[in-house]
């Protein structure tokens, strides 16, 4: 099984979730809110969950094992970064062009 795209939805500056993303799998299957934690500036992910009438979680899908949840992180977490980047220099360019950003000469 291969990863075909990875989109990351959402981008949050406060709190530990910094995004949810989706994956999509052979180009035919796609997962959804997959969020990405930091919490003590470590990133990893959290897949999607139900909440059951204990008041816990559960899983609604997941890694069967260790490699491929290594795999699927890391690919997710690499995602994440580029789109925060992508972000940034958005937001730089979107100052720099309404005069809020004040230049250093």
């Amino acid at each position: 099984m291969t990863i075909s795209d990875i989109k990351v939805r959402k981008l949050f500056d406060d709190g530990p979730m910094k995004a949810i993303v989706s994956v999509t799998f052979d180009d035919q299957l796609v997962l959804h809110d997959i969020k990405v934690i930091s919490v003590r500036e470590k990133d990893f992910i959290v897949m999607p969950s139900r909440k059951k009438s204990d008041g816990t979680y559960r899983d609604i899908v997941h890694p069967i094992n260790a490699d491929f949840r290594g795999m699927l992180e890391e690919a997710i977490l690499r995602a994440y970064e580029e789109e925060r980047a992508r972000a940034e220099v958005e937001n730089e360019i979107e100052a720099i062009e309404s005069g809020e950003y004040a230049a250093e000469i």
